[in-house]
């Protein structure tokens, strides 16, 4: 007899919202399930449980230890795994909830965003030959010393993509409350549509630039071990957005979407002494502290002093601002000048490699509506500015219109 074949789902926390959901979901596996599949189901926490167990951590410290901290937010994906199973067998399906230490799921010790090394799949593939559905706990592991780790924002994702490798599953579905992957957030774009398909890269240049859909170490899991990726529907059938290699074709459109981070903040730090090892200096303490450096500008220098310019998230925007000004004073700067109303907007698409005149056009477009464009960023298949937040809706409306809504503005600079 053959082996079934593998597949992975994974339920965010809105698909497992209420009690009504759960059994929505189940009903959903059951469908795969028997149409003869081996099913591996990943679930994240129940809507806004793991914020509510972050308060609680808080409202008793103010700096949560890491580890325990894990223990108590791992429990979210404990709730919705055991549940889900329960729903499951109540339909009809032989199911077995598994935690990250029953799924042997090893990760290093970086409490709050480790990283996965490996998955011991054996216990998962004895419950496939007795075709039971294994839901596991995502956004959970074990570290070498048996303490249980968590893996941060959108770890779930990781997680489903990770098992899916490990497992040879034949698709991994991430299954949320969106259809698919657009050419832009639909909620400020009426014109926006579904993807059919996007490739890796692009995926991860959206992911990167404040997509919301996947979460980027997920995608690059995928990349990494050929996971074939779908992002589709909770609530209805439909195909969704297939997450794949680069295939034949897919240059000849040149942006696939655009996308948008309102969470920035620039920083810049005026008049300083243009001499080896400024950069170490400034962007070595905030590596230090955790903060993540996004795009930077260095201007020319002038007798013997430039400037530099560098976005943070608005997250990071205070710690930030706080020690380059400490570092400021140190390496005799001019002064520090910084602000936490601007946002990034990006075109991305792998045409763009193709094309030449995407930059001139997207520059005209936002000149032409009065958007000032304050930093520049590109890659070989990217371009991001740095505009005043006020303007996302407008900027992105315009360059969708100027680069999806119209495909062929551009057409003439194809090379021949």
């Amino acid at each position: 007899m053959a082996t079934a074949e593998r597949t992975v789902q994974k339920y965010g926390g809105t698909s497992l919202g209420d009690l009504d959901r759960i059994r929505a979901v189940a009903a959903r596996v059951k469908r795969r399930w028997e149409q003869g599949l081996n099913v591996a189901v990943v679930v994240s926490a129940m809507s806004g449980e793991t914020d509510r167990l972050l308060e609680l951590a808080r409202s008793l410290s103010g700096d949560p230890d890491a580890r325990e901290l894990d223990v108590l937010l791992s429990t979210g994906e404990q709730v919705s795994c055991a549940l889900l199973a329960l729903a499951l067998k109540e339909q009809g399906v032989p199911a077995e909830s598994l935690l990250g230490h029953q799924a042997r799921i090893s990760t290093d010790s970086a409490h709050g965003k480790a990283r996965i090394q490996s998955i011991n799949v054996s216990r998962i593939e004895r419950a496939f030959e007795e075709h039971k559905v294994t839901v596991v706990a995502g956004f959970q592991g074990i570290d070498s010393d048996g303490n249980i780790t968590t893996l941060g924002r959108g770890g779930s994702d990781t997680t489903a993509v990770a098992l899916a490798a490990a497992l040879g599953a034949v698709s991994c579905d991430i299954c949320t409350d969106v259809d698919g992957v657009y050419t832009t957030d639909p909620r400020i774009c009426d014109q926006a549509v579904r993807l059919e398909k996007i490739s890796y890269d692009e995926m991860l240049e959206l992911a990167g630039l404040g997509a919301k859909v996947l979460q980027i170490r997920a995608v690059e899991c995928a990349k990494r071990y050929g996971v074939k990726l779908r992002v589709c529907s909770s609530f209805a059938d439909g195909e969704g957005t297939w997450v794949v290699p680069e295939e034949e074709g897919m240059e000849e459109v040149m942006v696939s979407g655009v996308a948008f981070d309102r969470d920035q903040a620039k920083i810049t730090v005026k008049l300083v002494p243009d001499t080896p090892g400024l950069a170490a200096s400034l962007f070595g303490p905030l590596a230090e502290k955790g903060v993540v450096v996004d795009m930077i500008v260095q201007n020319v220098s002038a007798d013997g002093h430039t400037d530099l310019t560098f976005t943070v998230s608005g997250e990071d925007f205070s710690a930030a601002a706080k020690l380059v000004q400490e570092v400021a004073e140190k390496v005799g700067a001019g002064g520090v000048d910084s602000s936490d109303t601007v946002a990034k907007v990006s075109v991305v698409g792998l045409g763009m490699r193709n094309h030449a005149g995407v930059a001139a056009r997207m520059f005209e477009v936002l000149s032409d509506a009065g958007v000032n464009i304050q930093m520049i960023s590109t890659s070989e298949i990217k371009i991001s500015v740095v505009i005043e937040r006020d303007d996302v809706d407008r900027a992105v409306n315009l360059l969708h219109e100027a680069f999806v809504g119209d495909p062929g503005s551009l057409a003439e600079s194809k090379p021949a």
